[in-house]
């Protein structure tokens, strides 16, 4: 059976973990970028990064100071909950974690009401932590967080394009997004973009896609092509670790599809920045 206490500490925990560990596949990218960067300038930005991401593990602090809107990805199996009661177990156990994780890590309270800018103190809002769920045929619950920074979310893009742009439509709206953004979400960046949906579905399917293991290769081999492409047009631009010139503009792209209506092609492009934090944790 799982407990609001079981919930509210996976969140705590995995808050605290996303900001001050880095995963291992964004370390070894990170690494591969300072091998195949031949100017001092990049190279020193992303020695910088290794040495910044060291430290924070070394004195278990926050890597960034933007510790992030937390977002909160629920997959929900067969399983029981405490007192029969999926709201309080689930919602409020992760509105506590969240709390918790805040005071006790501790984490920059970044969430603020949109209009007066008042600051809640605690990473908690109106609809904030942002919850999605996702119905899995597993007997265990799968929790991921993802603090969002804005540096990189305010250069996000949407574009409802007509069925007829096709893939190079596609590739094109992605390219022209990160070459506006430039330097502005702390490169190396990783691009996630989603194709279809609804104009608010194709961004969250975006935000999805950056939960792929960095260097996997996406298994639909027209989404393969096209990643491996889109990469290497925005690793062109010279933009570069920081916006200071360079061969490292992007970590890695990932695009993931969904169905769409017959009269759209909504692309949705998420910007996360070198600091690709996320962690997942289940209960059974």
């Amino acid at each position: 059976m799982i407990t609001k206490k079981q919930v509210e500490d996976t969140i705590c925990q995995l808050y605290k973990k996303a900001t001050i560990i880095l995963p291992t596949d964004v370390k070894i990218s990170l690494e591969n970028a300072l091998k195949i960067e031949e100017d001092k300038l990049p190279k020193l930005n992303i020695e910088a990064i290794l040495k910044n991401i060291e430290l924070a593990e070394e004195r278990a602090i926050p890597m960034c100071q933007d510790t992030g809107l937390p977002i909160i990805f629920v997959k929900i199996g067969r399983v029981d909950f405490e007192n029969d009661d999926l709201y309080n177990t689930i919602y409020n156990g992760i509105l506590n974690g969240v709390q918790k994780a805040t005071k006790k890590t501790p984490l920059r309270p970044n969430i603020v009401d949109p209009i007066t800018r008042e600051n809640s103190g605690n990473n908690t809002g109106q609809m904030i932590p942002q919850i999605d769920i996702e119905l899995i045929d597993t007997d265990y619950i799968e929790f991921t967080i993802l603090p969002k920074g804005f540096g990189s979310e305010n250069n996000n893009a949407l574009k409802m394009a007509l069925p007829g742009e096709g893939l190079k439509g596609v590739e094109d709206f992605v390219v022209e997004t990160v070459l506006k953004a430039g330097g502005k979400p702390c490169p190396p960046i990783v691009v996630g973009v989603g194709i279809g949906g609804t104009s608010d579905l194709a961004l969250k399917t975006a935000k999805k896609a950056l939960l792929r293991d960095l260097g996997e290769k996406n298994p639909d081999p027209v989404l393969e092509n096209l990643e491996r492409s889109l990469l290497k047009k925005i690793n062109d631009s010279g933009i570069g670790p920081m916006g200071l010139g360079g061969k490292t503009t992007a970590l890695d792209v990932k695009i993931k599809k969904i169905s769409t209506h017959t009269a759209g092609l909504p692309i949705g492009v998420c910007i996360q920045c070198w600091a690709h934090r996320h962690a997942t944790a289940r209960l059974k």
